[in-house]
């Protein structure tokens, strides 16, 4: 399907889609850049998950923050979360939020990150990073668009888009 939409979109004229930005935070003029404009003015008012992947460096995440801004998500939040600093035991507690009670030192409910980017995107750069465990478990938040924080039996909707990035090759 989205290869039909890229090439309905490539037989229109490039400059009768624009790709609006909040800021000059990217530009160019290369053939290979244009491509990569096109491929946001496919993906941006879809809201389908987004991978975006290249070296370390070379933009990922302002090729999502255009993604963000071009979308109907646009004026909720953008959380961008670095995958490859969050320690690995809090991952959970940080991604999907925790109650008062669910481990030693929870005080208080916590919301996380899909909560906070709720009506938005969430980013979450160096995906690859992240252990094979929290990768099933966000899969099948992608797929269900539910999840429930730690310690609630009560599944909550996660009404965000989450756009990904790696440095890495996934397919690997």
């Amino acid at each position: 399907m989205l290869e039909i939409v890229k090439e309905a979109l490539l037989e229109e004229k490039r400059e009768s889609l624009p790709v609006s930005f909040e800021e000059d935070f990217i530009s160019g003029e290369s053939e290979k850049f244009r491509e990569i404009l096109d491929h946001i003015r496919i993906v941006s008012p879809v809201d389908i998950t987004v991978i975006i992947q290249g070296e370390t460096g070379s933009g990922k995440e302002y090729v999502a923050r255009a993604i963000h801004h071009n979308s109907k998500r646009n004026r909720g939040p953008f959380i961008a979360v670095d995958c490859g600093a969050l320690p690995k035991g809090i991952v959970n507690s940080e991604l999907f939020g925790h109650m008062k009670g669910s481990f030693t030192g929870a005080i208080y409910d916590k919301p996380g990150l899909f909560e906070q980017a709720g009506g938005g995107t969430l980013f979450l750069d160096e995906i690859g990073d992240i252990s094979p465990a929290m990768q099933v478990r966000l899969l099948r938040v992608l797929q269900e668009r539910v999840y429930e924080p730690l310690g609630s039996v009560e599944p909550v909707t996660a009404n965000v888009r989450v756009i990904t990035a790696t440095h890495r090759d996934l397919s690997e």
